[in-house]
């Protein structure tokens, strides 16, 4: 039964019952909740209208407000992710870039955040025939890869940074080719004429303030035009063919040269060797000449004698003839050593057992001796 009922006791269902704290009348709440909304909707007809502010319509209101508020500001906390900056804007505006990690702004519409992705890699391909330095066509493609390195200069510096840099890299791309000859860009200066293309373009970049790092510029083999690639072959397989003869004719000199210096170092040492033994040929000559001088000049006439003989000796040591003088006689007796010496090898040849025999030198010693010892009389008597 309901507080105001008769027979409820007119009591406060806010209140306690008999002055004891206790729970309120649940439909008591229930009325009290629908004048509230009544007096927020327009009011009723049967209730009293309460002022402004008081009662829990006001109450109410005053929570509402609060709370959207409260969720007003919570809307402005937001998370930067590794691979992104934040562009914070205040009424449009450019204010800061924040860094990866959570922070907090100024709801919209007073300030917001745009987050862009520094590190995605976006990339495009450029094909086109090119003029080069001397004048022939050549087919160039190319990919460039690039990402975003300054979030605010890409998003408020340049309209469109991408058309930006494809027109970039299509100016470089001639420009360089245009500089280079045919035979360099088709053989080793594909990755030199890259390195070049990739600096020209960014510093394109920087100069526009696109925001944009180019990351790599990949440059596929340049191929010459279809109607005269069967030249261009022919032309490739001859300047192989020269390289080829190039290092042969480098190895064959490889292999030749040492042969050859180590040869000339070994004349040279002949030759030195030779130098010294001449040198210490002629100076032993010299001193046994200067020591001979001086025995001369003791007893010149034993030393001449001595001279004499010793060369007779070598002079009659060496030949196979041999000249012998007979006593009382004017006749000279010749041996032909050199004949019976032949005759013994013969002999020898055909099987023919070989007698012993002295040699030349000592069977004539005697009679030699002989000999020269009548010339020394003949010279004396003289």
């Amino acid at each position: 039964m309901a507080w105001n009922e008769p027979g409820g006791g007119n009591k406060d269902p806010w209140g306690g019952r008999g002055g004891d704290p206790g729970p309120p009348d649940l439909d008591e709440v229930v009325r009290k909740l629908r004048e509230s909304f009544g007096d927020l909707f327009g009011g009723s007809k049967r209730t009293a209208r309460r002022p402004r502010g008081s009662g829990p319509s006001g109450k109410l209101l005053s929570l509402g407000a609060v709370l959207l508020v409260l969720v007003w500001l919570a809307s402005g906390i937001y998370i930067v992710e590794p691979a992104e900056r934040g562009v914070v804007l205040r009424f449009g505006r450019y204010i800061d870039m924040v860094p990866p990690g959570p922070h907090w702004h100024i709801p919209y519409p007073v300030e917001d955040v745009i987050l862009v992705n520094v590190d995605e890699i976006s990339s495009f391909s450029h094909k086109a025939s090119m003029l080069t330095k001397d004048e022939n066509i050549v087919d160039v493609e190319l990919t460039v890869q690039s990402r975003i390195q300054d979030a605010a200069n890409y998003l408020f510096q340049d309209q469109s940074p991408e058309k930006t840099l494809r027109d970039a890299t299509e100016t470089v791309v001639r420009k360089t080719i245009g500089a280079s000859e045919l035979d360099f860009i088709l053989t080793e200066g594909r990755s030199a004429i890259a390195a070049e293309i990739k600096e020209g373009v960014q510093h394109l970049m920087n100069a526009y303030k696109t925001g944009l790092e180019v990351t790599s510029v990949n440059m596929q083999p340049a191929k010459p035009p279809e109607q005269v690639k069967e030249a261009f072959d022919d032309a490739i397989k001859a300047r192989e063919d020269k390289e080829r003869l190039e290092n042969k004719a480098e190895a064959y000199a490889n292999e030749i040269l040492p042969r050859a210096r180590g040869e000339a170092a070994r004349i040279e040492a002949d030759a030195k060797a030779y130098r010294d033994q001449v040198i210490a040929s002629a100076e032993g000559e010299t001193a046994r000449f200067l020591a001979m001088l001086e025995e001369y000049e003791k007893a010149p006439v034993v030393t001449r004698e001595r001279l004499y003989l010793e060369t007779m000796e070598k002079i009659l040591g060496e030949t196979p003839k041999i000249l012998l003088d007979g006593k009382g006689g004017n006749s000279l007796l010749y041996l032909p050593v050199e004949q019976l010496l032949k005759g013994s090898h013969a002999g020898q040849g055909a099987g023919l057992a070989p007698k012993p025999q002295q040699s030349p030198v000592a069977q004539t010693r005697q009679p030699r001796n002989h000999a020269i010892r009548t010339v020394n009389r003949e010279r004396r008597s003289r």
